[in-house]
């Protein structure tokens, strides 16, 4: 039987209960609480080496001390991403500083989000923060993660405009669910995310693909399209993860990884680079002390 490589998850979130120490700024769909501990349970529990863990924005904003405080903890099982503000003065010194930080991997932009204005924000790839953040997090061969629901055009310009910055498309590109139902048509602009695999610097994370299914586990209805971003982009720009717990009531962590584990249509090699190769190759980043 084939034994799977280093199994890494591209995505996942922990967060403490509000308290005045460190308070939320807002909610993120999930129990009161996901800290370290329980996190690294989890991923021993259904056999996950690693995992990519993103400081949540909806409830930290642009604090990662909570990320910071994780990874000390568990050292080598995640590779840290925090959020920037593109409406921050002092991106360059900011990215250079996150940099130093042991077990940092990654940076991320919310492009659906504008901190400063009241409504949506209409952002240009002509921005100049946004550009600094690609262009400083170059400089310290950092990833850049681009949360880009509604804006796959801005996404492709931006990756345009800083070829030599390495751009990771979030959750497929496309809008999911933070409760059931999911969206009638979920698959509604697959069309504009293939475009994108023609931009060499762009990869993209296959998270929370699962909670875009109208099918119980093991989620046959996603796979059709799911293989054409397989095919578009090629495996070794696709990573699998979850997105956990922003998923958790559509699914449980072991059926976000399972599903990916057993579907028949990947060879061993293909699926050893889907649910971790790419990620090290991306990131530069590989798990140890594992089981700690």
């Amino acid at each position: 039987m084939h034994k799977q490589t280093m199994v890494i998850d591209a995505q996942v979130h922990a967060y403490e209960r509000d308290h005045p120490e460190r308070p939320w700024a807002g909610t993120l769909q999930g129990p009161d609480e996901v800290t370290g501990d329980d996190m690294v349970e989890a991923m021993d529990a259904v056999g996950v080496d690693g995992a990519l863990l993103v400081s949540p924005y909806s409830m930290y904003r642009f604090d990662p001390s909570y990320a910071l405080e994780v990874g000390r903890q568990y050292p080598g099982r995640f590779g840290l991403i925090r959020p920037f503000d593109p409406n921050s003065t002092n991106l360059g010194d900011q990215l250079a500083d996150w940099a130093r930080y042991p077990g940092v991997v990654g940076a991320r932009i919310m492009l659906n989000t504008n901190p400063t204005e009241s409504s949506r924000p209409v952002w240009t790839s002509e921005h100049p923060g946004l550009n600094k953040i690609l262009y400083s997090a170059s400089k310290h061969n950092l990833p850049v993660n681009l949360l880009g629901w509604g804006g796959l055009d801005l996404v492709g310009d931006l990756a345009k405009r800083n070829p030599n910055t390495q751009i990771v498309l979030d959750h497929l590109g496309l809008p999911q669910p933070f409760v059931p139902p999911p969206p009638a048509s979920p698959f509604s602009q697959l069309e504009e995310v293939l475009a994108l695999a023609e931009i060499k610097n762009l990869a993209i994370k296959i998270t929370g693909a699962c909670t875009l299914s109208h099918e119980p586990f093991p989620y046959g209805d996603i796979w059709p399209y799911l293989e054409r971003i397989f095919r578009a982009f090629g495996l070794g720009r696709c990573m699998w993860g979850t997105d956990w717990t922003r998923a958790i009531e559509l699914l449980d962590y072991q059926q976000g990884v399972e599903a990916f584990r057993q579907y028949p249509d990947l060879s061993d090699s293909e699926r050893d680079q889907l649910m971790g190769g790419t990620v090290e190759e991306i990131y530069g980043w590989t798990p140890t002390n594992l089981g700690k």
